[in-house]
């Protein structure tokens, strides 16, 4: 495996068996809450949980099992069970980090529905991958309901990876968006940005959606001037990380700035700030006095610690 596919959510070697979904064999079921998979283990290794298929947690699923493949030649599904009610949800649920659990009265008190980003740095690779997919096609099934040709009720069909319109007969299919995250250097330095809304202090590669006809290429240099006035010239592609948040695959580039002229669009941007090699190795050590990096097990700090390192390829 090359040192770009290590990325969080990379390949884990689950066998997706596409050939199975018209009629999977029958398996055990990761429940999953309202986004959170239900995972047992503490930070120094955590794993998805799976249940029987006819176990009281199932009671409150809010539609059918979906196939995520063979995992070890064993058949494995997971099942929506945002329904079920828990006593009482805590203030930071929906946050951009969420540290609450919640735990279902049926199950061991060592399994309970987690947030993915906040255990995406502890679950195994399989289990990454496996509760990845699992949150990404469930998001898909929650906010496409309708048939976009006619506005027909769909139905979740072939094991949870495709709706058919009973009314026009269309066939539709879980949607990726692709997005372009760029690592640009100018020198010494590296070009990081903020959102609103973020953590204090927190900076990340700058982002963007690739946009309709447009190469991988042509939109980092678009979102990086649009984003931060930043003209870059030669692209390279380093690595892709699946980004169920809710629905998108991350194409890491590198590029080469012109200049370090910064103009931020307050549309997209809090802030943009040029980081040397030395402040980012103290901000990654925690010790910086403003600067907070981005967080562990994005692409963002994939591609920044590789680059301290000299290790991007």
């Amino acid at each position: 495996m090359k040192n770009a596919e290590s990325v969080t959510f990379g390949t884990s070697g689950l066998d997706r068996a596409a050939h199975l979904r018209g009629d999977p064999p029958a398996g055990d079921v990761m429940p999953v809450w309202r986004g959170k998979p239900m995972i047992e283990g503490d930070e120094s290794g955590r794993v998805a949980t799976f249940l029987p298929p006819d176990h009281s947690v199932f009671d409150d699923a809010g539609a059918p099992a979906i196939f995520l493949g063979m995992s070890d030649e064993r058949p494995i599904f997971a099942r929506d069970v945002s329904p079920w009610e828990p006593s009482e949800i805590e203030d930071t649920f929906g946050a951009f980090f969420d540290p609450s659990e919640q735990h279902h009265p049926d199950t061991p008190e060592h399994q309970v529905f987690s947030d993915l980003r906040a255990n995406m740095v502890f679950l195994d690779r399989r289990s990454a991958e496996i509760a990845a997919t699992a949150r990404a096609l469930m998001e898909w099934h929650r906010t496409h309901p309708f048939c976009p040709r006619c506005g027909a009720k769909t139905l979740q069909t072939m094991s949870g990876w495709q709706r058919d319109c009973p009314s026009c007969g269309a066939h539709h299919f879980p949607r990726t968006d692709p997005v372009v995250i760029m690592l640009i250097t100018h020198g010494n330095s590296v070009l990081v940005g903020r959102s609103p809304g973020w953590p204090e202090g927190m900076y990340s590669l700058l982002a963007g959606f690739v946009e309709p006809g447009e190469t991988i290429e042509a939109a980092v240099r678009r979102e990086t001037f649009e984003e931060a006035g930043v003209t870059v010239s030669d692209v390279d592609y380093l690595s892709s990380q699946p980004w169920p948040f809710p629905s998108s695959l991350m194409f890491g580039c590198r590029g080469e700035a012109l200049g370090r002229d910064i103009t931020v669009d307050p549309d997209e941007l809090e802030d943009a700030l040029w980081v040397s090699r030395e402040d980012m190795m103290v901000a990654l050590g925690g010790d910086h006095p403003t600067l907070k990096p981005a967080r562990k097990g994005a692409i963002a700090r994939f591609l920044i610690e590789r680059w301290l390192a000299d290790t991007l390829t």
